[in-house]
């Protein structure tokens, strides 16, 4: 078995000091997450939940970061690809000599709700000939910005920090080199190697990861995720991707609470050297509420269940001029969210600034209380049945956006450049009330409904008159103005307008002749609608699925077809997304993005359904 021509990785001296973001897979164990190079490195971990301050991030700063290396001595080529159904992530190195690979997983054996349990092992196997390898675990504490103590016993090394400490147990010698423990070792054919990186505390002890242990929490985290794909309804014709992109968007769910990440990682760029750079790693009411949509379709009724545990036991209403919800939270449902800088990291290929926390939080933005309500309305439909006390939630919900749905906003875009009346916010408002209303009708349950549907109907109103350019003949992104925004493809989507009526088509047409480059769609032009930041951005991902489901939709299913195909070749070697889609095919910002794989699952489901 040879691998293909060109895979050859240079030597340790000429490496980039960073891999492309696409060069990377993902790890994670429903507290936590990590990213996996090509190369063997990971260089992006926070221990141990999705928000805590990095471990390695070495993918923001190649020197200051941190990282956990593992690579054979000699020039190779590389794959990677996951052990099938799982999350299990498996690089392989080919050299001359032999044929080796490394096998990255957090443990899973259960659906614990426990959050202090988490360990990352990496299991190297030489499966042919020999190979020498090289180990360097370099934690850099909280961003970097702590110090630590490494300390080589007998049985385990242990990195401690001030705030958090972790214990490495290895089946081959370490040695220290300053800060950092080392390895070099040889394996031949049919021998392995472990390292296990524990986290400790006083209710957590040091514990050994000999290679027996290892294999059989291998054996049980391969069982854990089959197990849960097993579940999957989807037998179309893209059942590869779509069960990818709901593995990963149980990649990230955090267990404990039930939350849902929009990405694991914080910091990457939109635009390299740009300073687009976010912090994903919290919930986005939207997002949260789309990426339920998507696993219902699918049959996974209890993430949908988890979630709405995480919104009755963590989110409490609020009255303020945002509104009842914020449109983020913390993973355990803390509302303060502070942004700041890291002037220290040099950023990804120096993308500076890095930063942590994210101040959209303080925005309004109307539209999350259509995705929101629109989620409880499926999960009422295809899981279980609202409680009295959710649907007086919602009742408080659809009153207040009664009361203010014609306000100014930030938009689904978050925009830093000042408030307009969006007609993407004025939709989902739209949907927030008429949703209520079905759950009302089919339920029988008490509501406001002559309020509701007066409010409801002022809004299509409103939309048809101010939201469409008789100019452009085209509906626009917000009143007042003639730009283009693809959020708008979410009309026909939300079933607000039909999806063959002449205003959409007409829209459709001027979004694809302005926004739409082979298959992939620009939010808007920041140009003609600046936004507050400077430079460029890519494609926008989910946007590009949407595009693909709105033309299934008209009937337009060829061209959908196409479309669909064709980014499908814009995913990474293991069917990830990030965020945007660079002007060469590159992926950036932050990876993997819940967003981009909801809407993929979503228009496969509905291209499917066209398709017949």
């Amino acid at each position: 078995m040879t691998a293909p021509e060109g895979l050859l990785r240079p030597s340790k001296a000429d490496a980039p000091r960073y891999l492309p973001i696409a060069e990377h897979g993902l790890i994670g164990d429903l507290r936590t997450a990590a990213l996996v190079g090509t190369n063997g490195t990971i260089d992006w971990y926070c221990c141990a939940r999705f928000d805590a301050p990095s471990v390695f991030a070495s993918i923001l700063d190649a020197d200051r970061g941190g990282a956990f290396e593992l690579a054979p001595d000699v020039p190779v080529r590389n794959k990677q690809f996951y052990f099938p159904d799982t999350n299990i992530l498996i690089t392989r190195f080919f050299a001359d000599d032999g044929v080796a690979e490394v096998q990255d997983f957090m443990p899973i054996t259960d659906d614990s709700r426990e959050a202090d349990r988490h360990r990352l092992i990496r299991r190297v196997l030489c499966v042919r000939g020999s190979m020498p390898f090289t180990a360097r675990v370099a934690p850099r504490f909280d961003y970097g910005r702590q110090t630590h103590s490494l300390d080589i016993g007998h049985d385990h090394t242990i990195f401690a920090s001030p705030d958090l400490s972790l214990a490495l147990t290895a089946s081959v010698t370490l040695e220290a080199d300053g800060q950092d423990a080392v390895s070099t070792f040889k394996l031949v054919e049919g021998e392995t190697a472990v390292f296990a990186l524990d986290r400790i505390g006083d209710s957590v002890r040091p514990r050994a990861c000999p290679l027996a242990e290892a294999e059989e929490q291998f054996g049980a985290t391969v069982r854990y995720w089959r197990r849960w794909l097993s579940r999957s309804r989807y037998r179309g014709r893209w059942r590869e991707m779509v069960h990818r992109s709901a593995l990963t968007l149980k990649l990230l769910t955090y267990a404990p609470t039930g939350a849902i990440v929009a990405a694991p990682t914080a910091g990457l760029p939109e635009l390299i050297g740009g300073t687009r750079n976010w912090d994903y790693r919290y919930v986005w009411i939207r997002d949260a509420a789309f990426c339920i949509y998507a696993m219902l379709r699918l049959g996974f009724t209890d993430e949908a269940e988890n979630f709405v545990r995480f919104l009755s036991e963590n989110i409490r209403l609020q009255e303020g001029p945002r509104g009842p919800l914020q449109i983020m939270y913390g993973i355990d449902g803390r509302s303060d969210l502070p942004e700041e800088e890291l002037p220290h990291l040099e950023g990804y290929l120096g993308s500076a600034p890095v930063r942590i926390g994210n101040k959209a939080v303080e925005q309004l933005q109307l539209d999350i209380y259509g995705a929101l309500v629109d989620s409880l309305y499926l999960y009422d439909k295809w899981g279980q049945p609202l409680s009295s006390e959710h649907w007086d939630t919602i009742g408080e919900l659809v009153g207040w956006v009664c009361d203010h749905w014609d306000q100014p906003d930030r938009g689904i875009w978050e925009s830093r450049s000042g408030d307009q009346r969006f007609l993407y916010s004025q939709l989902m408002c739209w949907v927030a009330i008429e949703r209520a209303m079905r759950i009302a009708r089919r339920r029988g349950l008490p509501a406001d409904t002559l309020r509701w549907a007066r409010a409801r109907d002022t809004i299509y109103r409103r939309i048809m008159r101010n939201g469409w350019s008789p100019e452009r003949r085209a509906f626009v992104q917000h009143e007042g103005d003639d730009v283009l925004d693809a959020a708008v493809l979410m009309m026909p989507l939300a079933k607000f307008i039909s999806p063959t009526d002449p205003k959409w088509l007409s829209t459709l047409d001027a979004l694809g002749e302005e926004l739409v480059s082979d298959s992939l769609v620009y939010r808007y032009d920041p140009q003609r609608s600046p936004d507050g930041l400077p430079g460029e951005e890519g494609t926008f991902s989910i946007c590009s699925f949407w595009y693909v489901e709105a033309l299934a939709r008209a009937g337009r299913v060829d061209e959908a077809r196409l479309a669909f195909e064709k980014m499908l070749t814009y995913a990474n070697h293991l069917g990830l997304y990030a965020e945007e889609i660079g002007r060469t095919g590159e992926q950036s910002g932050n990876f993997p993005q819940a967003f981009t794989h909801l809407a993929l699952i979503s228009a496969a489901f509905n291209l499917d359904r066209a398709l017949g």
